[in-house]
């Protein structure tokens, strides 16, 4: 019930974005993989509620076109939707890949499987735009090791001592936190832009300097290996102060997204070995944590916030 139900806001919430982007949208390449994502979310969200209906349970209060003006002014380029769709499909993929294992009933399972199995074949046509129209810099390039070899005590330094090299699943996931956040920060920047509500507006910039900070640790760690890392996305944003979208949707997605990012973290604190990149993940996850604290309890003053579905009350 809980994955059917994050799922049905989740992709809910997209279908706003994604009409709002092909109403300003030229390039046709991106065009097209906006419409194929649009159509994914749909049938998403049509199979959910065929299940929901079944069980005679209640279909979750979705976002619908009032959350959006799709007429409103450009917020963003071309090039930034292949890379928030890469930021969405990836959070997709993050729910039906931790679903589907923990699925018995074939109909829901199935369903997952698909999710996964869609969502992968779309996140293969986002790489091959971002390639083939230069959005996105050349993986790192590491040395195929001579021999199998096996660590020494310095292999956990990180502040004193001999402190080794990155290994490729550090830099992997420095990469992928990087390439997050800098996503992230142009969205949450656009979204202070247009809030309407002050004090929503004050947790965005909050989350943006939260953003920030973490953007320039982790590309520092990466520049210290001599390794390349993302660039920002900012200059992708316009400077329009009309908003395309309601408040309650802003926060959500921010919300999601923040909370994603805590996910990320849990996967790359689980493949580090060195004290100062676990130091700057935890450092990371506190204030993230706090700001999804922080949206929730808008989200729950304004009324905005859903119930999941919940054990009986013994």
């Amino acid at each position: 019930m809980g994955k059917l139900w994050a799922t049905y806001l989740g992709n809910s919430m997209s279908t706003c974005v994604l009409n709002y982007y092909l109403q300003h949208v030229e390039d046709k390449d991106i065009k097209d993989l906006l419409k194929n994502a649009l159509t994914l979310c749909n049938e998403f969200i049509l199979t959910i509620e065929e299940i929901f209906t079944k069980e005679n349970f209640p279909i979750p209060d979705g976002f619908t076109e009032k959350d959006v003006n799709i007429d409103a002014p450009r917020l963003f380029e071309d090039d930034f939707y292949v890379h928030h769709l890469k930021y969405l499909a990836k959070a997709g993929m993050s729910i039906y890949s931790v679903g589907s294992p923990l699925m018995y009933r074939k109909d829901v399972k199935d369903f997952f499987i698909y999710c996964l199995d869609s969502t992968n074949r779309l996140m293969e046509q986002i790489k091959e735009i971002l390639m083939s129209k230069g959005l996105i810099i050349k993986p790192h390039i590491i040395p195929i090791p001579e021999k199998v070899e096996y660590v020494h005590e310095n292999f956990l330094n990180g502040f004193f001592g001999d402190v080794r090299p990155l290994h490729a699943l550090e830099i992997t996931h420095l990469y992928d936190n990087i390439e997050n956040n800098v996503t992230s920060n142009a969205i949450i920047m656009a979204f202070a832009q247009v809030v309407r509500d002050s004090n929503i507006r004050k947790l965005f910039n909050k989350g943006r300097e939260l953003t920030t900070e973490n953007v320039e640790r982790y590309i520092e760690l990466l520049h210290k290996n001599n390794l390349p890392s993302p660039s920002t996305l900012d200059h992708l944003v316009s400077n329009s102060t009309f908003s395309p979208f309601s408040d309650k949707l802003m926060l959500f997605h921010k919300m999601d997204m923040f909370s994603m990012k805590i996910r990320a973290f849990g996967n790359s604190v689980a493949v580090n070995g060195r004290h100062d990149l676990a130091m700057n993940y935890s450092k990371s996850l506190i204030k993230i944590s706090s700001f999804v604290e922080d949206a929730s309890k808008i989200m729950i003053g304004k009324g905005w916030f859903q119930r999941p579905p919940l054990a009986k009350d013994r």
